[in-house]
């Protein structure tokens, strides 16, 4: 058996009330999704950001899906997504029989290349998916702007996201859909969680029903049928309240939650700054018009054989520190499935020199400062 690392790349904690209000929500009887803690999670979400509703799901991958059922996906239709993205990004859309269509990535924030878009566009174009990486805000204007020109929708993966900002206004509210995790790696967690959120009015109802199997039940609960039944296409994506639970305790503490992130982060950037510049290395850049949500810091070494050497140098330490995505147009279902027709040479790039420090809410001053002398060793061997 592997001993445990020292300091692990992730590690999720308690931040508040969360077992109390499992406690409470067991005590009640009350289990099952879209019940009190449910309701409290959707109402400080759709509060806070200003979105028409927000809808807890099972995890960002069901909420994807949700968002391609409800923008009407269908066999021949093409998504245009980042390739540097989780494959859930892509999974969500190639399921309704969607071709996904890769576009390359900015060599700066790692976001969507915003100037690449208009050239992937085609007449069966349905969907434009941005990917805020790290974070960090892709550039919205123009990619609005883009699709708006067209009539083509836009569907946020705001996995990394929550709570950052893009030119003040807050990711997850540009397009008409945006989706968000709560994985135990995220900022905010319950383990295993997302939710759908919702900018545009016109998709609350049908997104209500496609979350209940396709039933009308939300409606029924409401006394607006008197009877439930099967109207639509759907699937069981309701988060258990025993999750919600959980959730409720870090969302209600979400901003003292990110100012421990934004403090972690900050001590990275300082702490590296010197050693990156001397080693030819680079650490996250953050455009001034972008709050970022502060969910990760990474490196970029000079090439793939100094950062693997790098990732074998730390575990030797006791840290365990990670590689981040293989770019999906390379992955066997990705060149079987979809396309990259510019090439994606920044993606390929990136992703063979990125690696990711560990990061996570109770990580203490004294780790943190552990890990940055360690990597400050790195080829001095001190």
């Amino acid at each position: 058996m592997l001993a445990e690392p020292r300091i692990p790349f992730n590690r999720s904690s308690i931040e508040g009330k969360e077992l109390e209000y499992i406690a409470q929500t067991v005590a009640h009887g009350q289990i099952a999704g879209n019940q009190g803690y449910s309701l409290r999670c959707q109402q400080l979400l759709k509060s806070t950001l200003g979105v028409a509703e927000a809808l807890a799901t099972t995890s960002c991958t069901h909420a994807l899906e949700m968002a391609a059922l409800l923008i009407g996906i269908k066999p021949g239709d093409e998504v245009i997504i980042p390739t540097f993205t989780f494959v859930s990004t892509a999974n969500a859309f190639a399921l309704r029989g969607a071709q996904p269509v890769f576009c390359d990535i900015r060599p700066d924030t790692l976001n969507m290349d915003e100037e690449a878009v208009s050239a992937l566009i085609t007449d069966r174009t349905k969907a434009i998916v941005p990917v805020h990486y790290a974070g960090v805000g892709c550039e919205m204007d123009s990619i609005l702007e883009t699709a708006n020109r067209r009539g083509i929708a836009i569907v946020e993966d705001n996995a990394h996201g929550l709570f950052g900002k893009y030119k003040g206004k807050w990711l997850g509210t540009f397009g008409g859909l945006a989706t968000q995790s709560f994985h135990e790696t995220k900022n905010i967690t319950c383990g295993e969680g997302g939710a759908l959120l919702i900018n545009d009015q016109a998709y609350v109802e049908r997104a209500e029903v496609l979350r209940e199997k396709g039933t009308n039940r939300s409606r029924f609960f409401r006394g607006q049928v008197d009877k439930y039944t099967w109207v639509d296409l759907g699937s069981s994506y309701v988060m258990s309240d025993v999750l919600a639970a959980f959730l409720f305790g870090q969302l209600e503490v979400w901003e003292e939650v990110q100012e421990k992130r934004r403090r972690i982060w900050h001590r990275y950037a300082q702490g590296l700054t010197d050693w990156s510049h001397a080693q030819g290395v680079r650490l996250p850049h953050v455009p001034e018009h972008c709050d970022q949500a502060y969910h990760m810091f990474y490196l970029l070494l000079p090439d793939g054989s100094s950062r693997d050497r790098f990732i074998a140098f730390l575990k030797q330490r006791g840290i365990y520190s990670v590689f981040h995505y293989i770019p999906l147009h390379s992955s066997p279902m990705g060149s079987q499935l979809g396309v990259a027709p510019l090439g994606c040479p920044v993606a390929t790039d990136i992703s063979e020199r990125l690696v990711r420090l560990p990061f996570y809410n109770q990580l203490t001053q004294e780790d943190q400062d552990f890990v940055i002398e360690k990597v400050q060793c790195f080829q001095t061997r001190c």
